[in-house]
């Protein structure tokens, strides 16, 4: 499934974003970012596993939801000097792509 190949890709590219984040943060908000990309992949596959279109649409909320955590916590990072405007960006980019796939695979399965 492509939305999970990107999904995996973002995992990715987020841990290798927050490896050089400050020490202090390791349980904070570094833990935080992590699970939330986690999550994305791991909700669509478990998702895409379930036995109905009906459960599958409700982990694609679920998705779509740990998106916009993700994007919210990535800004206060950004917000506190942890990581660049760039970087932001370029993530920001990653995430509308799989929240745009999360919600046209949503669309498909009514």
């Amino acid at each position: 499934m492509k939305v999970w190949q990107k999904a995996v890709e973002l995992a990715t590219e987020v841990y290798s974003a927050t490896k050089n984040f400050p020490q202090e943060e390791k349980f904070g908000i570094t833990s935080q970012i992590r699970r939330s990309v986690v999550s994305i992949s791991s909700n669509v596959a478990e998702g895409a596993g379930r036995n109905s279109k009906k459960e599958f649409k409700l982990f694609l909320n679920y998705v779509y939801g740990s998106c916009s955590e993700l994007e919210t916590q990535l800004t206060i990072s950004k917000n506190l000097g942890f990581i660049d405007n760039s970087i932001l960006d370029q993530l920001s980019e990653s995430i509308n792509e799989i929240q745009k796939m999360i919600y046209s695979l949503s669309n498909s399965l009514n």
